[in-house]
């Protein structure tokens, strides 16, 4: 048991490059007897995929050693890594594409689509595998203008997230801003509710106080007017539409 022990480790010691390869593994996988297996392959987060048929189980013959040793969890595994994980397929990523080339080379495509016949993937935005993040709604910005510190996106970076055309948050349905007046300052406006938010609390109580004056003044003017009128009948003899008009002219 002793002299195997030592055997698997001086054996891991080679197959890891060293006591730094083995401590990490250690650290990362925390596998006793140390795994060592055939390399499979890579993705672009620098994830190494090994499979060890022989010695052992099922469910365990695959595993996966992290690019980023200190931030990594299963969601960290690439999409097109994940089938081969869990055993739905025995086919790495990229023997598939060399199979999926052969077999759709031969598929005429009857319309034009976004989701290309080869993957049926789909728009992709560029921000594809950004920072080793496979979920692309995790990619965008947490305010207006500031980015988003905690996957990396600089501030006024574009949201990697894809929205459909039609889509409110699609660019292609943002519209020009136009300016239709400006304030004191450089503070310009595109409609007539924003030019009465951008207002200071002076200029809100100013412009309330010329409104009142505008309706006293309208006020008075329909008053003028009506005095008028009851005149004008009064001078005519109109007898009880005259009564009316004082009436009317009272109420107002």
């Amino acid at each position: 048991m002793v002299l195997a022990v030592i055997r698997n480790l001086q054996a891991s010691l080679k197959y890891r490059g060293g006591w730094k390869g083995l401590l990490e593994h250690m650290y990362t996988n925390g596998d006793y007897p140390f795994k060592m297996g055939t390399y499979m392959g890579y993705d672009g987060a620098g994830n190494r995929y090994y499979e060890n048929r022989v010695d052992y189980p099922f469910g365990q013959h695959r595993w996966v050693e992290p690019g980023d040793i200190h931030n990594f969890d299963s969601s960290s595994i690439a999409p097109e890594w994940h089938g081969w994980m869990t055993s739905m397929n025995d086919q790495t990523p990229s023997v598939e594409e060399e199979f999926l080339a052969e077999r759709t080379s031969h598929v005429p495509q009857g319309c034009r689509s976004d989701a290309g016949i080869m993957t049926n993937v789909g728009h992709q935005e560029p921000y594809f595998n950004f920072h080793a993040m496979h979920n692309q709604s995790q990619i965008r910005s947490r305010g207006y203008g500031i980015g988003n510190q905690v996957v990396g996106l600089p501030p006024n970076a574009p949201d990697a997230y894809y929205t459909q055309p039609g889509s409110p948050y699609n660019p292609a349905s943002l519209k020009e801003f136009k300016a239709i007046g400006e304030h004191s300052g450089g503070r310009v406006y595109k409609s007539q509710k924003w030019a009465e938010r951008l207002l200071t609390a002076d200029e809100k109580a100013s412009l309330e106080a010329k409104r009142l004056q505008v309706a006293q003044d309208t006020l008075n003017k329909a008053k003028t007017g009506g005095a008028r009128r009851l005149a004008a009948l009064r001078a005519r003899g109109a007898g009880t539409i005259v009564e009316k008009a004082s009436l009317e002219a009272k109420r107002l």
